[in-house]
């Protein structure tokens, strides 16, 4: 059979090596067939099929977004809700009240982005200021780091929490000096509720805001997703399988998506994924868990005290007792099934890479997709050769980062940030990474991805200057492998995404720049001219 088409360019990266190499190959049914040299393009043609040549364009495998919260990120860009870091308390609340006005006059008004530490006076908000301002309508206000959501009281009673409400495990309400709660949910409980809010809205309006997003990251070189459960409790994770599926069944859905329920005792949830999604667009790998928090809160698990404690002792803790974690793992290693874990703080990660040990002495590898590891922000260094021995992903953010360069030394300790976000150790040593975003807590720009990963700078203002850390930067073609066949690695599809090569998927974008030899001080102003699935094109400029 001829193929269907024919691609050719001087500069194509096949994510097999180091450079790019002047090919042509030919793609059939979805999946590239035949790599040849680019001279002879003509030779992989048949009757009817049609030759791209591309000249010296730059072609590159799609990329692979492996850690997204779809939901979210689809949701507070649009019109549904509001994006906003805010200079203070009071300028959030005045920013809502603007966005009211673009609202119908009932239900819930939704915010995302706030971060406290960014504040003229960085200290935790309460509903009082919201109450002010909206007495009777409910709102909610996701931090950046989604994390914490900030309610007022209107949003506390439309949730069903009053003064004796218990929070869920793993997540705490904040309550002032007299005892009353201040309408700050963290952690398991920001998240579960957050939920219920999410919940508002129709699924015409969820389907037109996935829609449209997967059309924006296609128009950055983005041709597959995981949507990662953002909440610890089962059911209350945001993934919407159902919006998915119309989209499948319209012929919507522009990229591969790969979801992560969270893990918890019944298993059947992503078993019944499993059954009814084989295709080569829609799949659920495995599952979700968070094991700390963050540390700009104090609720990463750490091994040593903060440097700033606010009490003694705080070394933040786990959001799931270590022993409970065990149990979920190993329950769903028995059946198969990859799980991926949250885990910033360096005790958070060590204890999760002992029970991944565990899980692969005894069960093996996982059936579908891997165990892997989430954010990994600080690590103990001997721990480093641990994941690569136990084949476990590191999936990592670059630009977090370039959030708040300040704020690892404030928290951790000198010694700790020094040792933070170890690209390059990882690479040295043999450890798999997938590169994400985690939007909506950062953008999905994947040229910021890349670049926060090779040059250890914040994407807008290009510092520090000379890097964060820089000894911990990759070069180019590993960022561009990390971000195609690493996190191909993460969803257990090695063999058909990430690269260039007979059997696999056509997936790939092509670029106005070469994306490995254009000058730093001009990378970011690359462009795609087209973005292709299966070998058909999804975007193009």
């Amino acid at each position: 059979m001829a193929a269907d088409l024919v691609v050719a360019s001087r500069r194509v990266f096949d994510g097999l090596g180091d450079e790019a190499d002047s090919l042509s190959f030919a793609v059939e049914d979805g999946r590239i067939t035949k790599v040849s040299r680019y001279d002879q393009a003509d030779e992989l043609a048949g009757p009817g099929t049609r030759v791209l040549d591309l000249g010296d364009a730059f072609v590159c495998p799609g990329f692979h977004d492996a850690h997204q919260h779809v939901l979210h990120a689809a949701l507070f860009p649009s019109a549904l809700a509001t994006e906003y870091r805010g200079t203070s308390e009071a300028d959030c609340v005045s920013h809502m009240i603007e966005f009211a006005r673009t609202r119908p006059a009932d239900g819930w008004l939704l915010g995302h982005g706030w971060r406290e530490t960014f504040w003229d006076s960085p200290m935790s908000p309460t509903r009082a200021s919201l109450d002010a301002a909206f007495p009777d309508r409910p709102v909610a206000m996701y931090s950046g780091d989604a994390h914490t959501l900030w309610v007022n009281s209107a949003g506390l009673r439309a949730l069903g929490i009053d003064e004796g409400t218990e929070p869920p495990a793993g997540g705490s309400f904040d309550r002032d000096a007299d005892g009353r709660l201040t309408g700050v949910l963290r952690e398991a409980a920001g998240m579960l509720y957050v939920g219920r809010v999410l919940g508002s809205f129709s699924m015409g309006e969820l389907r037109g805001i996935y829609r449209d997003y997967f059309r924006r990251l296609n128009a950055m070189g983005v041709t597959s997703v995981c949507d990662m459960a953002l909440s610890l409790v089962p059911g209350a994770d945001g993934i919407n399988p159902q919006v998915y599926e119309a989209l499948l069944q319209a012929d919507e859905l522009s990229l591969r998506a790969h979801l992560f329920p969270t893990l918890g005792d019944d298993q059947s949830i992503l078993e019944g994924l499993q059954s009814r999604w084989r295709g080569p667009l829609l799949r659920a790998p495995g599952f979700k868990q968070f094991f700390d928090g963050v540390s700009s809160q104090h609720t990463a698990w750490a091994s040593d005290e903060y440097a700033n404690p606010r009490f003694a002792g705080d070394v933040g803790r786990p959001t799931v007792a270590p022993e409970r974690m065990r149990e979920l793992v190993l329950a769903a290693a028995g059946r198969g099934h990859a799980v991926r874990i949250h885990t910033i703080g360096d005790e958070a990660v060590h204890a999760a890479v002992g029970i991944f040990e565990e899980a692969r002495r005894l069960f093996g590898t996982p059936s579908q997709g891997a165990n892997t590891l989430e954010h990994i922000e600080d690590i103990h260094p001997e721990d480093v050769a641990r994941l690569a021995r136990a084949g476990v992903v590191a999936s990592v953010q670059p630009p977090h980062v370039t959030i708040d360069v300040d704020q690892p030394a404030r928290d951790l300790g000198e010694w700790r940030a020094e040792r933070m976000w170890p690209f390059d150790e990882f690479a040295r040593q043999g450890v798999t990474m997938a590169f994400g975003t985690d939007a909506p807590v950062v953008p999905p720009n994947s040229l910021d991805v890349l670049w926060c990963a090779f040059e250890r700078s914040a994407p807008d203002t290009h510092l520090p200057t000379g890097g964060w850390y820089s000894q911990h930067a990759v070069g180019r073609a590993a960022a561009l492998r990390a971000y195609s066949a690493g996190s191909a690695a993460a969803v257990g599809r090695g063999r058909e995404l990430g690269a260039i090569a007979p059997g696999m998927l056509a997936d790939f974008v092509v670029w106005d720049a070469d994306l490995l030899e254009v000058p730093a001080e001009e990378f970011q102003r690359a462009r795609p001219m087209a973005t292709y699935l299966g070998g058909r094109a999804v975007w193009e400029a």
